[in-house]
């Protein structure tokens, strides 16, 4: 006699089965030279422009650092998302883990998961420029929360959207590509909008994440800010379970 799982028990399991994922995705990612390189790389750039204006201009601020960490993020996050289906479609590995009691909502929300703790270690080191603020000068800390809490959703909305461009191909430079040109859309969508009528500049202002993201970091936490962030993760999110979807028929 055949035996079910009621769904109230497999909807128990299903966080259990997306951390393992997760767990095996950042085990994966950190045991290789890849995280570092990202990380250090990062680092670099984005020293550069807070010590440039700490030491060049004699500013003990922050804002420099916000203002081009979408532009950052929009190259960086893709290089940590590339590889999360793209290897796996390519070696064939992604056949053998559908094949396990798992549902596509599972694999991707562990993948996101990894993307997204992968993402904000990364920012994690550049805390070393708030003590250097606070060290030579009277910081306003609400900036500073808010720019780094932004910082954690840009960090979903950007790995949500490297995620989906890893599922839709093989390859992971067609995949990081897709993940950069989406991300620097968004990130860039401001310089543009001078260039078109005022009547559709309101509208399209809505979809740019600098935009968003510059809000909350001046300390301003507006609802329609987070939720901008929270739609744009959904949505990829979607979109990426469905691609699986339709790739496993």
């Amino acid at each position: 006699m055949k035996t079910t799982v009621p769904a109230s028990r497999h909807s128990a399991q299903r966080p259990r089965v997306a951390t393992v994922i997760m767990k095996r995705e950042l085990g994966a990612y950190f045991s290789g030279p890849i995280a570092y390189i990202v990380t250090g790389l990062f680092l670099i750039l984005s020293g550069i422009l807070f010590f440039s204006v700490f030491f060049l201009q004699d500013r003990a601020e922050l804002r420099r650092f916000f203002d081009n960490l979408p532009i950052l993020l929009s190259f960086f996050i893709p290089a940590l998302t590339m590889r999360l289906f793209s290897e796996e479609k390519r070696s064939g590995t992604i056949e053998t883990l559908m094949t396990l009691p798992v549902t596509e909502l599972d694999v991707v929300w562990g993948k996101f998961a990894a993307a997204w703790i992968s993402a904000v270690a990364m920012l994690v080191p550049t805390l070393s420029y708030v003590v250097t603020v606070a060290l030579f000068g009277s910081p306003d800390p609400g900036p500073i929360v808010g720019g780094y809490l932004g910082a954690l959703f840009l960090c979903a909305a950007f790995s949500a959207i490297g995620l989906f461009a890893s599922s839709v191909t093989k390859n992971q430079i067609i995949a990081f590509f897709i993940a950069f040109g989406i991300s620097i859309v968004v990130s860039t969508m401001d310089v543009f909008l001078i260039f078109l009528p005022g009547s559709i500049v309101d509208f399209l202002a809505y979809f740019s994440a600098s935009a968003h993201f510059g809000s909350i970091a001046r300390g301003i936490i507006d609802t329609r800010d987070l939720l901008y962030f929270v739609s744009v993760t959904l949505l990829f999110l979607v979109l990426t379970v469905e691609v699986e979807q339709r790739e496993r028929r």
